[in-house]
């Protein structure tokens, strides 16, 4: 074997060898992403004493534990509401935080950098120091505990805004000014061509606002105080504060709030992902 192979064969064996470290670490991190959600699976299948025990087989109790949940409270009333929620949320921030990214690109001002860098900025504030606040605002408006008082603080977020704006940035101008020659309004070109030509990047904003919306449990927790207006991340938080709680209906409920959020994300994953990329088709 002359040299030229000999080193061809060692080089080889190192790549076979990388690639294999490689391969480990990635099956290990994927084991580690993936036991929750099989713990949680499992959970829903065993009684409450088997998973405090630490039983890692399946067993028959889903659908006790699936009737625990619908005696224990109004599952149906929290998944209406949380969807009702989620919806409007997504759909109203979506068109007004694509209003501003886009204004922030397409029209010239002096001071637009100015407002723009106040909006990053409000990202630096805690969301628990606008508790007090929003409470006390809301509380005068008379809007605690409705679906209103938890809608508005999420029509316009600073990371939305954000997202939209570098989206935009890669927006071809040409089309917009051909569009105005030939009398095209600004509404006309920003749901007749911005919008259709944008739709991966609407599709990972849905997803981020659906998954945040539906997730929400801080501020729903402080202005929505009955049950009729509960959602179901309070649902499965009230079940979990029971003196003796049974952990396999809450595993059943964290299953039912989980779905959701996770077919939006498979069903529009290829989209999010040329968005993160930043294409524009």
């Amino acid at each position: 074997m002359t040299t030229r192979h000999t080193e061809i064969y060692s080089g080889k064996a190192k790549r076979r060898v990388i690639y294999g470290v490689q391969y480990l670490f990635l099956i290990i991190v994927s084991i580690v992403c993936v036991f929750p959600f099989l713990w949680m699976l499992i959970g829903a299948t065993n009684k409450s004493m088997d998973i405090t025990l630490g039983k890692m087989s399946l067993g028959n109790q889903f659908f006790n534990n699936l009737k625990n949940l619908l005696e224990a409270g109004d599952l149906l009333t929290c998944l209406k509401n949380s969807a009702v929620l989620s919806v409007f949320i997504t759909v109203l921030s979506m068109l007004i935080c694509s209003f501003a990214g886009y204004g922030f690109v397409i029209f010239q001002s002096k001071k637009k950098e100015f407002f723009f860098s106040l909006i990053l900025l409000s990202m630096m504030i805690p969301t628990s120091s606008l508790v007090i606040p929003m409470f006390k605002m809301f509380n005068s408006m008379h809007l605690l505990n409705t679906k209103l008082g938890v809608v508005l603080p999420a029509l316009s977020t600073a990371f939305l805004i954000f997202f939209f704006r570098q989206n935009t940035k890669n927006f071809p101008l040409e089309t917009i000014q051909s569009a105005r020659i030939d009398g095209l309004g600004e509404f006309g070109i920003f749901f007749k061509i911005y919008m259709p030509m944008m739709k991966s990047t609407y599709a990972a904003a849905a997803i981020i606002t659906f998954m945040s919306s539906w997730n929400n449990y801080m501020w729903p927790l402080i202005s929505l105080q009955t049950k009729d207006q509960r959602t179901l991340p309070l649902l499965i938080s009230s079940l979990g504060t029971a003196y003796t709680p049974d952990y396999g209906m809450i595993m059943v409920g964290i299953i039912i709030t989980t779905i959701p959020s996770a077919a939006i994300f498979f069903l529009m994953q290829k989209s999010f992902v040329n968005s993160m990329m930043g294409s524009v088709k």
